[in-house]
C-alpha cells in the first residue's frame, strides 16, 4: 500500500465527489445480500471545470457491482476520467470480472476509494491492480459517513457477525410500556417513521416472542414508497409461544420470517409455521435462553449483515451484557402516555441519563418534541 497517493492537491474537491458517491450508495443499503451496497461517480476534471459522467449504484441482489453501470453510462467519456468509489473495487474473480479490471479497460486514470475491503480476496490487491496499470490511486479516510453505509458488510468481513443497532424508545426516565395497557404512545409520529427509516436499512428486525405476542406487531416498513425494503423478521422464541394468530406468522408469506427455537421445539408447532411460510432456526439454549452469540454467528451464516433490534427490556438487556451492541438509537419521547398503575410500568435497563458503559454520543436530532440519541460502540 505505499505505493497509494496519500496528498493530492485537490483533497476539497475529491472529498466533495466522495461524499456524494456515499449518499448514492445508501440508495440501495440493505438489498444488496452478501455484497455491501457500493456507488461509483465517475468525473471529468477540466479547467473548465468538473461534471459528472456517469453513475452507479451495487444492484439489488448484490449484482452487478457499481462500477461497471456507472462506466457504462460514462462511455468514452470515461477515459482519462476519475473514479470516485466508496469500497476499494473488486480485483478476483467471480460471478463477474474483476471491477478493478473494469475501470482498467475504461481508461479512467484516477480512482478515489473511501475504505480499503477488507476481504480476504481484495484487501489491497484491487488497489495494486490499478497501480500496476498506471492509474494513480488516492484512498481517502471516509469516516463515519463510509463506515454507517457499509457497516453490516464490514462487521461480517471481521467479525463474522451481523451488525447490531439496538433501537428503544423511552422517556426521560426510562419508561418504554406497560404489562397491562398494550402499547403506551411514547414516540411522536416523526419519530415513528425515522424508526421505519431505519428498518429500510438493515438486512433484519428483531424481536422477542413477548413482544410479538402482546404488543402484535407488523415489523414492516410502512413509509410511502418504501414498503418493498420492509426486512426479515426474526423472533425469538425459546418456549415456542407463538401461534397463527400472531401477526408475524400470518404475514410472513408477504414479509418473510425467520423463528428462532431449540431443535427440540414440538414437530406440530415448527409443522405451523412451515404452513405459513415461516422459516426455523434451530438454536442452543444457556440457561434456558437463546445463546444470542451463537445465534448470530448463525444469522451471519444466512447472508444477514445487519440487524435492528426494537425488543423489550429483557432482549435489549440480553444484548447489551452480552456485548453484542455495535450501535444504539434512543427516542427520548417528548410527550409520553403514562400507565393508570405504576407496578404495571416496564423500564428499559438504561435511560437516557444513564446509557450503558462502553458507547459514546455520536449524533443527537430533534424529531418534533422528541429527541433522537445515537450512541456507538467504543473501539
Amino acid at each position: 500500500m505505499n505505493n497509494v497517493i496519500n496528498i493530492t492537491p485537490d483533497v476539497t474537491q475529491d472529498q466533495k465527489f466522495l461524499d456524494a458517491t456515499l449518499r448514492l450508495a445508501r440508495k440501495h443499503q440493505g438489498l444488496t445480500g452478501t455484497n455491501p451496497s457500493v456507488a461509483c461517480v465517475v468525473v471529468q476534471h477540466a479547467q473548465e471545470g468538473s461534471r459528472i459522467v456517469g453513475s452507479g449504484v451495487t444492484a439489488k441482489g448484490g449484482r452487478p457491482h457499481a462500477e461497471p453501470p456507472a462506466l457504462e453510462e460514462a462511455g468514452e467519456l470515461a477515459k482519462g476520467a476519475t473514479a470516485y468509489v466508496t469500497l476499494e473495487p473488486c480485483a478476483h474473480h467471480g460471478k463477474t470480472p474483476p471491477c478493478a479490471q473494469t475501470l482498467i479497460d475504461a481508461g479512467v486514470v484516477r480512482v478515489v476509494t473511501a475504505i480499503t475491503d477488507p476481504d480476504n480476496r481484495v484487501n489491497g490487491k484491487g488497489h495494486s491492480m490499478l497501480i500496476e496499470a498506471g492509474i494513480k490511486v488516492t484512498e481517502m479516510d471516509g469516516g463515519e459517513a463510509a463506515q454507517r453505509v457499509m457497516q453490516g458488510y464490514l462487521k461480517a468481513r471481521t467479525s463474522s457477525r451481523p451488525f447490531v443497532t439496538l433501537k428503544m424508545a423511552m422517556s426521560e426516565d426510562g419508561l418504554i410500556g406497560s404489562t397491562q395497557e398494550g402499547n403506551l404512545k411514547i414516540s411522536s409520529k416523526i419519530s415513528s417513521r425515522q424508526t421505519h427509516l431505519h428498518r429500510a436499512r438493515h438486512d433484519a428486525i428483531l424481536v422477542g416472542s413477548g413482544t410479538a405476542l402482546f404488543d402484535d406487531p407488523n415489523l414492516d416498513c410502512r413509509l410511502q414508497g418504501l414498503e418493498g425494503r420492509s426486512p426479515l423478521r426474526v423472533i425469538l422464541d425459546e418456549k415456542s409461544n407463538l401461534t397463527e394468530t400472531a401477526t408475524v406468522i400470518n404475514t410472513a408469506l408477504k414479509t418473510p420470517t425467520i423463528i428462532v427455537s431449540p431443535s427440540s421445539s414440538p414437530v406440530e408447532w415448527r409443522e405451523m409455521l412451515a404452513r405459513n411460510g415461516v422459516q426455523h432456526q434451530a438454536c442452543e439454549l444457556e440457561g434456558g435462553r437463546i445463546a444470542l452469540p451463537e445465534l448470530m454467528g448463525d444469522l451471519a451464516a444466512r447472508g444477514i449483515q445487519s440487524i435492528m433490534v426494537e425488543g423489550g427490556a429483557r432482549i435489549a438487556e440480553s444484548f447489551i451484557k452480552e456485548n453484542l451492541v455495535d450501535e444504539l438509537v434512543i427516542h427520548v419521547g417528548g410527550k409520553v402516555d403514562k400507565p393508570q398503575t405504576l407496578e404495571h410500568a416496564v423500564y428499559a435497563p438504561f435511560t437516557p441519563n444513564k446509557l450503558p458503559d462502553g458507547f459514546v454520543v455520536c449524533q443527537k436530532l430533534n424529531f418534533g418534541a422528541d429527541t433522537s440519541i445515537r450512541l456507538r460502540k467504543k473501539n
